[in-house]
């Protein structure tokens, strides 16, 4: 490439009736490059433009990039390095580049990320943000990291949150749902990161999850998934994720009742609304009005906020979920289908008619559980009484009942547990118990007795004295002879 002084030779040169072969001749330049600098008629200066070549890395920048967003939910000291990035894609994609070439693109993607600007986006009334974040919650007397979800209107800067055990497509459309039906409407439009149970957006396909295709499509809703490396689309809620943490759960929030905690947690709200919107002047209550006026009507019918799913039962009855979580669900079901409907803090063990056999407390992580319900288990037991000594539901039962079917020979222990279970089936397993461990304290173990005392619990309480019927005196005034009436009748 020639400099500017040489091209203004050349050109002079010409000017003074030189041809091409004398310029040639006196300056050494290829005839082809003198005639190109005497055609060209634009010398004004250009930017300069990087030319990128195509890496070898391309074809996987989705795939990279998707890694190190997941990366900014963990720990800074679990993320990936160039290196870790580099072995998967070896191990899982059969990748043939070099490793320079994948540390060069890491690097270049976390200055880009680290240097970015973010543009002001404008929000119309009656859309939301959704994203989870997580924070320590004492449940009871353990304190364990959880995860919540939390909903934010970027319009009015309200939000809302829910505590949940997980991030699976269940907890999502729960904590949608609670929140719904506390602001009494839908919001218009939602917008997603790529978050765990909603779907995944993989280049430009974006794939739903089919629980929560189906909730979408029961309450009308559109959605939208931030675009790769975009997260200041959703920058209100990953903001309204930090505030609840530092205002809604310090000091650590303690509860007993998961569900109960969530519907006092949507009240808390309140204090932070009442407060000036950071930009615009106005109370955020009062913003969040015209996000409300915006929203389409709750759904005439609740959703159903359950994945149903078949597993093959063991030999004790049990199944399992996620390769580590097993529900117990009746001796009889051993190595039979069972059906489980899977919510978001439950798990339903269904009967072959679709009634509900035992409900348990939804286990989540990846350490191994087992959670048993031993109500389930008394038809069994009524029949195999020689293992009571060794059975979980004595294990669990009551100090009074234990030591009461304990004292009982084998005839006595038989007829106790199976009036535990008829009592059961008929009227519950927690009203159950307690009529039987009031008919030991009555010393009067007998069915018809706790048959009563089950009935009166589950009707209107023990402690609750009957209402009184209806006067009879007309008809004593119709059918008995005269002045019979009047005489006393004491009730035996």
């Amino acid at each position: 490439m020639l400099t500017m002084s040489q091209i203004n030779y050349i050109r002079d040169l010409r000017a003074m009736g030189y041809g091409i072969s004398e310029i040639h001749n006196r300056t050494g330049v290829d005839p082809k490059t003198i005639r190109k600098y005497l055609k060209q008629d634009d010398f004004s200066p250009t930017p300069p433009v990087t030319k990128s070549r195509v890496s070898i890395v391309t074809p996987y920048v989705d795939i990279i990039t998707e890694w190190l967003e997941e990366d900014q939910k963990h720990w800074h000291k679990q993320r990936h390095t160039a290196k870790r990035i580099y072995d998967r894609l070896v191990d899982e994609y059969g990748f043939t580049g070099s490793y320079d070439s994948v540390q060069k693109f890491v690097q270049k993607i976390r200055r880009e990320v680290q240097t970015r600007g973010t543009q002001e986006l404008i929000w119309e009334p009656g859309c939301a943000q959704v994203d989870f974040g997580e924070a320590d919650f004492n449940e009871d007397t353990v304190c364990i990291r959880r995860k919540y979800l939390t909903v934010s209107f970027p319009y009015s800067n309200d939000g809302y949150s829910q505590v949940f055990r997980g991030e699976t497509a269940e907890c999502v459309c729960q904590g949608l749902q609670d929140t719904f039906n506390y602001i009494g409407g839908v919001p218009k439009l939602l917008v997603f990161d790529n978050a765990t149970g909603v779907g995944r957006r993989v280049m430009d396909k974006i794939t739903e999850t089919e629980l929560f295709s189906r909730f979408r499509a029961h309450h009308g809703f559109q959605i939208r998934f931030c675009n790769p490396r975009s997260g200041h689309e959703k920058g209100n809620v990953e903001n309204k994720v930090g505030t609840h943490r530092r205002n809604l759960f310090v000091p650590v929030p303690t509860y007993h009742d998961i569900e109960e905690y969530n519907r006092q947690l949507l009240d808390l709200h309140i204090g932070k609304a009442s407060e000036d919107h950071y930009k615009k002047g106005t109370v955020i209550a009062d913003l969040f009005v015209e996000d409300q006026k915006h929203f389409l009507p709750l759904p005439a019918k609740q959703f159903n906020v359950c994945r149903y799913e078949t597993y093959k039962a063991d030999g004790y009855g049990k199944i399992c979920m996620e390769g580590r979580h097993f529900y117990s669900t009746k001796p009889e079901n051993h190595n039979k289908k069972v059906v489980a409907g899977i919510r978001a803090h439950y798990i339903d063990i269904l009967e072959p008619d679709g009634t509900v056999l035992v409900r348990h407390m939804r286990q989540y992580g990846d350490i191994r559980t087992d959670t048993s319900d031993f109500s389930t288990s008394l038809d069994m037991l009524a029949k195999n009484i020689g293992a009571w000594e060794n059975s979980g539901f004595r294990r669990d039962a009551p100090e009074l009942i234990r030591e009461y079917i304990d004292s009982q020979p084998r005839s006595g222990r038989k007829s106790s547990v199976r009036l535990l279970s008829d009592l059961s089936n008929q009227y519950g397993y927690e009203t159950a118990m307690s009529a039987f461990e009031m008919a030991v304290q009555n010393n009067s173990v007998h069915k018809s007795d706790a048959a009563i005392l089950a009935a009166r619990i589950s009707g209107y309480g023990i402690d609750t004295p009957p209402e009184p019927g209806p006067s009879l005196s007309v008809y004593d005034e119709a059918f008995l002879p005269a002045g019979s009436h009047d005489m006393e009748v004491t009730a035996p």
